[in-house]
């Protein structure tokens, strides 16, 4: 790698590895960035290769990431590549010099995750995991309201990922559904995102009771599952993730002593998204407004990958610690553990459960119950 991660007015040479979809929403952020410059790609296919990098004007282009790292000096390395594969790119790309920036789910364990923020800090660089939803100026705003009590106390919430993925196209991808390759169902590769913005909220989580089925569509994994989570500061939220729900929704309700927070949207939110609503004994009334200091402000910018990379780049030129927007990658993969592992044992797992040489960090459980009317494949 070069120098550059420590020179603030540096441009960073960047790789990004896997080119659908979602790589295009990396590139474009990037292309708004003079301070980075996508100079490779990486993907075995090399038509979906070829058309990423003709678009974006890229020169670089490579089989692997292997091959890309032996013939090119970069600075950052962005993993937008199925999540089985997350674990060993990661790895790979820190041990040559390289930050890193991860699509989610960061790995497919808990322990993976500790091998590969083990190499980050040995190698001096930063693994950076995309959780956008926590992205936003609303979101920060709610959440330093909730953590400076000015809220009140958290209660109860509800946290629904209700979107809907056919059988016939997008589970037709030959590595989802599955648990080498994707790692999870819906819970691992959908509802995380709403889980992740959920614990930003509420901080860090006690116990979880769940399960997990299997009512139609034909994958390894669950296509549906429930759980309640209590948090550390008493909170009580149920969570219900599929990917069966025609009238699709994102959301997240926290109800507390003073008031009730909710944020609905889909793939992304802004501040028309966000609604907070006084108890009446905070306002003496229905038609009294809420405190002033609950006000969004005005200067909105929704979530997304732009103001993350944005807060991300800004770490590494300067050298400072990945800001909140994508530290801690561990949070919303430990729910996602935690839940599967209930479902699976058919009991609460606590904070506990996964200390440092859990069993349970060393994969998902696989606990699924097959209520389909005709069972299409095998229970795992």
């Amino acid at each position: 790698m070069t120098d550059s991660t420590s020179a603030p007015d540096a441009v960073l040479r960047v790789a990004i590895v896997g080119t659908g979809a979602i790589a295009h929403a990396h590139q474009q952020v990037l292309d708004a960035d003079p301070g980075a410059a996508v100079v490779a790609v990486a993907d075995p296919n090399p038509e979906v290769r070829d058309v990423f990098a003709d678009r974006y004007g890229i020169a670089g282009r490579y089989g692997s990431l292997d091959e890309l790292l032996a013939a090119e000096a970069v600075d950052v390395v962005h993993l937008c590549t199925p999540p089985g594969l997350h674990r060993d790119q990661a790895v790979t790309a820190l041990r040559a010099g390289a930050h890193v920036v991860c699509e989610k789910p960061p790995v497919l364990s808990l322990a993976d995750l500790d091998a590969v923020l083990d190499v980050a800090r040995a190698a001096g660089r930063e693994y950076a995991v995309v959780f956008q939803q926590r992205t936003g100026t609303a979101v920060g705003h709610v959440q330093r309201l909730l953590a400076d009590g000015a809220l009140g106390r958290p209660l109860v919430g509800v946290c629904h990922t209700l979107w809907y993925r056919r059988q016939e196209d997008y589970y037709a991808v030959p590595w989802r559904g599955r648990w080498a390759t994707e790692g999870g169902g819906p819970l691992l590769g959908l509802g995380i995102h709403q889980l992740d913005l959920l614990a930003f909220l509420l901080g860090d989580w006690a116990e979880v009771d769940a399960r997990a089925f299997r009512l139609d569509r034909d994958l390894e994994t669950e296509d549906t599952s429930t759980a309640v989570v209590r948090f550390a500061n008493g909170a009580v939220v149920s969570v219900l993730t599929t990917a069966l729900a025609p009238r699709q929704t994102s959301y997240v309700r926290v109800d507390t002593t003073l008031g009730t927070v909710e944020v609905e949207h889909l793939y992304g939110h802004d501040a028309r998204s966000w609604r907070l609503t006084p108890a009446p004994a905070v306002t003496g009334g229905p038609a009294e407004p809420a405190p002033d200091s609950w006000t969004l402000p005005v200067d909105d910018e929704p979530s997304g990958h732009t103001p993350l990379l944005r807060a991300v780049y800004d770490a590494f030129r300067t050298g400072a610690p990945l800001p909140p927007v994508a530290a801690d990658p561990a949070r919303s993969l430990e729910l996602v553990t935690a839940i599967y592992a209930s479902a699976a044992l058919g009991r609460p797992v606590t904070k506990a459960d996964l200390a440092p040489g859990s069993e349970l960090r060393g994969g998902f459980l696989h606990g699924i119950e097959d209520l389909r009317p005709v069972a299409a494949g095998t229970d795992t």
